[in-house]
């Protein structure tokens, strides 16, 4: 897939405010400070199109993002962020549940991990409740140009046999570096493939 186009739509915390569920779309979320707007950035080819920060729990809105005119990148906050109040936490959450939950174009949630650590809990159990309500997933390994391969294939491996224990089939999986480019194409030939079956939803509510 060529990126021609990349441009910022709108940002929410509504699901009802979205744009309207006519075009696939693709969920990006991970833990806070996985560098989850580096990689967007990298995919589209702008560096400034997510904004990053190094304040970790910066992006609080959902964000869209349509490439190509014909997609979405869909930009949500980050989870397991200690440092944002209880009451803000639970907010993001139930919006990003709605969200994940109620959409009716999401075609694929993936999940960001930073490669250089152990399987953390907090990940799986995010993938484990993304299963239980059958909402489709990958995982994207970020930051994979921050240590050597065999670290980073040792933990991608470690996180496999954790998801192991609850899915008969893990999902995609995709190893990537913002910085060097790795896992472009992989990522956006497995968008571009499911993009194929996308069918517009005829019966689409506005929540």
């Amino acid at each position: 897939m060529v990126i021609k186009t990349a441009t910022f739509v709108c940002s929410n915390t509504q699901v009802s405010a979205l744009p309207p569920p006519t075009l696939p779309e693709y969920a990006f979320i991970g833990r806070s400070n996985v560098g989850k707007s580096s990689l967007i950035n990298m995919l589209v080819n702008q560096h400034g199109l997510a904004k990053t920060s190094q304040r970790p729990g910066k992006t609080q809105l959902i964000n869209h993002f349509l490439v190509n005119e014909a997609w979405y990148i869909v930009d949500l906050p980050g989870y397991g962020y200690a440092k944002v109040s209880k009451t803000s936490r639970e907010k993001w959450e139930k919006f990003i549940r709605a969200y994940l939950t109620k959409r009716e174009s999401l075609q694929c949630v993936f999940v960001l991990i930073d490669s250089r650590l152990e399987p953390q809990q907090i990940d799986i159990e995010f993938c484990y409740w993304l299963g239980e309500r059958q909402i489709p997933f990958s995982l994207i390994f970020t930051k994979a140009d921050k240590q050597g391969m065999t670290t980073t294939q040792k933990n991608v491996a470690g996180f496999k046999r954790k998801l192991g224990e609850f899915f008969e089939e893990i999902p995609a999986t995709f190893i990537t570096s913002a910085e060097k480019a790795v896992g472009k194409d992989e990522v956006l030939n497995f968008i571009s493939e499911v993009n194929k079956d996308f069918v517009v939803p005829t019966d689409y509510k506005r929540f």
